[in-house]
């Protein structure tokens, strides 16, 4: 059965720990821009963080009052729009944050990361280059047709001239 299954991962404690603490760490990378936290967590909270700035992204009323009771903090919900306005996230469509791994923490090995926002603008990939086909069997270029040729240009050449 999925009873208390529904709303992702509880990371540990109940479910109104876990939308607390996942509040706490948002507000602790907008401030900062960069947090170090469990692996675990910072997985948890990368949903929320794209969220709000794709919110953050429209810009209207609505969307400045859901970002507001996610985070809880008017401030810091005015400075996230602040940046979007300037430009910050602009030719980005997703992918706010960037999570690097550190180790392990010492006391109970648990997997310690950084979680940060990611500031430099996208790189253009490349267009697609073709892979040379290779051609199976390759025919020798035969001479006599090509001197064939070059005495016909010339007579040709040579009648517009007697003609002129």
């Amino acid at each position: 059965m999925r009873h208390y299954k529904k709303k992702g991962m509880k990371l540990g404690t109940d479910s109104a720990h876990t939308r607390a603490m996942k509040k706490s760490l948002v507000q602790a990378l907008f401030t900062n821009d960069r947090i170090k936290t469990t692996e675990t967590r910072a997985k948890a909270i990368r949903p929320d963080v794209d969220r709000i700035i794709t919110w953050a992204k429209r810009g209207d009323i609505h969307s400045r009052r859901l970002a507001i009771a996610k985070l809880g903090d008017k401030e810091l919900v005015r400075e996230v729009f602040e940046k979007v306005a300037q430009g910050m996230w602009a030719d980005r469509n997703g992918g706010y944050t960037r999570i690097m791994k550190l180790g392990n923490r010492k006391g109970d090995n648990a997997p310690i990361v950084i979680i940060e926002l990611v500031t430099e603008p996208v790189a253009k990939k490349a267009p697609k280059v073709e892979p040379v086909k290779k051609a199976d069997k390759v025919e020798p270029v035969k001479e006599e047709k090509a001197e064939e040729a070059a005495p016909e240009v010339e007579t040709e050449a040579a009648e517009e001239t007697t003609e002129a």
